[in-house]
This record gives C-alpha cells, structure tokens and sequence, in this order.
C-alpha cells in the first residue's frame, strides 16, 4: 500500500524537477541570447553606462536595458510624437497588429496632435484603449525625458516589487542633441523582483520587449524624418 502511494508522490517530484529544469534553461537560454546585443541595442557604451532620470525610482534592478537610435531632427522635433504615447492617445509606433491580438486597441498616429501634448506628472499612460491599464509619469522634462512607472490603478501609486504581482518596471524616453543637431533618442527599461520565481517566469517576455521597443524606435525616428521631408516643411 505504502509503495503505491508513494509512486504518485515520487511522480510529482519528478515533474516539478522537470518544470523546474525547463524554466531554469529558458532563462539561461534568454540570457545568453541577451548577450548578444538584444539588452542595448543601438546604444554606445557611454550610452548604457549613464545614469539617465528616473534611475533612482527602481534602484538595485535586477535587469536594465538600454536601447538608441539616431533620429535627423533636433529633439523639439522629436518630442510631440514621444509625449503623446498612449493606447488612447498617439499609440506605441510598434507593431499595432500584433499589440491588437491581445486587445487592446492601439492605433499608431501618423500626425502629432495638439491635445495629445499636454502631458504631466501624475498622468495615467494608458496601455489598452479601454483604459484598462497602463504607467504613471513619474517623470516629465519636455525635449529631455519623459519617465513612465507601471500603475497599480487601485492603489493610486506605481507598482512596488514587494506587492503580490512582484515586481517593477520603469520605462524612460531621452533625447540628446547631438554635436550636429540631430537626436539620439534612448529608450531605458529598469526592471526589479520581489522573488525569483517571478524573474524565471517573465524572462521571456525580454524576447517581446526588444522585439517592440526596437520598433517603437524605429516608428518615432520614421514619422519624424518623415514629416521633416515634406515640402510644406
């Protein structure tokens, strides 16, 4: 009797070893394909080693990336289409397609829009067009940085690594002049746990986050320089 009982407890065991096992080489396998690049692309050196603002607001993290790109417009033109991201607002400049799998309702502005540019500390955001979600400014220089902190709405404050989702997340937008008057527009994510589990379980989504923000990158720089070409400019 004893040894039948105890099959399906040996069994268990040995399934959490392999779950265990399985999440432990995801997050090898993420990390080395970090490595390669993935955590600062487009950034130089100087670029990742600085300390950019809102730094201070998630210390200790346990990841940080840093990604730039270069943009051909000085950074009063690059602003208006970085202050007015939002799901309700001026959306990612990402892959809206893909965002729309998980409904949330993201249209990419192709223009800057006026109402969209009065953004200030304290604001929600939004990461669904049901407003269901999103990040506080917690940051706001215009022309130099705008910093967004994932929102526990309820709470009425940004979410802490000791609450029960267990973790934090601070996303910062900077632009610098650069000596020939272009932008380098730096895209910072700073990401800490309250446990490891919860680090080995969301390390995927690095893959999707560089995936997304090379292409929010990319959106911002397009429609600048875009506009920046036509005649009427």
């Amino acid at each position: 009797m004893s040894s039948c009982t105890s099959r399906p407890v040996r069994q268990q065991r040995r399934g959490r070893r392999v779950v265990a096992s399985a999440v432990a080489a995801g997050v090898v396998a993420y990390a080395w394909w970090v490595e390669r690049g993935h955590d600062r692309w487009g950034a130089t050196d100087a670029e990742v080693a600085a300390v950019l603002p809102g730094d201070d607001l998630v210390p200790g993290p346990a990841m940080q990336v840093t990604r730039a790109i270069t943009i051909d417009a000085p950074p009063g033109d690059v602003w208006p289409w970085v202050v007015q991201i939002g799901a309700d607002r001026g959306g990612f400049y990402s892959y809206a397609w893909l965002e729309n799998l998980f409904g949330l309702g993201i249209r990419n502005a192709q223009e800057v829009v006026e109402e969209w540019q009065d953004l200030r500390v304290g604001d929600v955001v939004r990461a669904t067009r049901a407003r269901g979600g999103g990040w506080y400014v917690v940051g706001l220089v215009p022309g130099v940085a705008l910093v967004l902190q994932i929102a526990d709405l309820d709470a009425g404050r940004p979410v802490r690594r000791t609450d029960p989702a267990g973790w934090e997340f601070l996303w910062t937008f900077a632009l610098r002049e650069t000596k020939d008057g272009r932008t380098r527009l730096l895209l910072r994510e700073r990401v800490a746990f309250g446990r490891p589990l919860v680090r080995w379980l969301t390390a995927p989504l690095g893959e999707v986050s560089y995936l997304m923000s090379r292409r929010t990158l990319h959106g911002i720089k397009e429609r600048v320089e875009g506009h920046a070409r036509r005649p009427e400019s």
